[in-house]
């Protein structure tokens, strides 16, 4: 698909300014929404050589950071911030990959642990290689603008209640 000649968010923004009223956070979420989808495809296109998804990406960076290489599901799905049927969904598919086994909590009978196998840290190391290759597909701004977008979008997370 080739570029186009104008910016399609200014002219929508516009188009809104003249008929609607103030485009302001219309043009600033539209921006975010395709910037979004930029990113998704640059990170999907780097991870897909390496069976993952950015989700189950995520899940094996999760247990490399974990003291023990292993996390209950439940502290998963919080740290990670998803549901407890899609942490059950990324856990199976990577543990069928060989990726994550489960194992039994040494304390607690009622708790399983997910922990990442020698195949998972070689598989992790390899995606992060490409995923950083290509900068999370984060071009076109210089590091301190990525710092000040991250500051701003860690605004809006924590006024949105995602953290304290």
């Amino acid at each position: 698909m080739s570029p186009l000649p104008f910016d399609p968010i200014a002219r929508a923004a516009q188009l809104w300014e003249d008929r609607i009223g103030p485009s302001t956070t219309m043009a600033a979420v539209t921006g975010v929404m395709r910037v979004q989808q930029i990113i998704q495809s640059a990170v999907d296109g780097a991870l897909k050589p390496h069976g993952l998804t950015f989700a189950r990406y995520e899940a094996l960076v999760l247990l490399t950071f974990s003291r023990r290489a292993s996390l209950p599901m439940r502290v998963m799905g919080e740290r990670l911030q998803l549901h407890p049927t899609s942490v059950t969904n990324i856990v199976d598919r990577l543990e069928k990959d060989g990726l994550v086994k489960r194992v039994p909590h040494p304390t607690d009978r009622r708790t399983t642990l997910v922990e990442i196998t020698d195949s998972g840290r070689q598989r992790r190391e390899e995606a992060t290689e490409s995923v950083t290759g290509i900068d999370f597909g984060m071009t076109g701004l210089t590091t301190r603008q990525v710092d000040q977008l991250t500051d701003l979008l860690t605004k809006v997370r924590r006024s949105a209640g995602d953290f304290e």
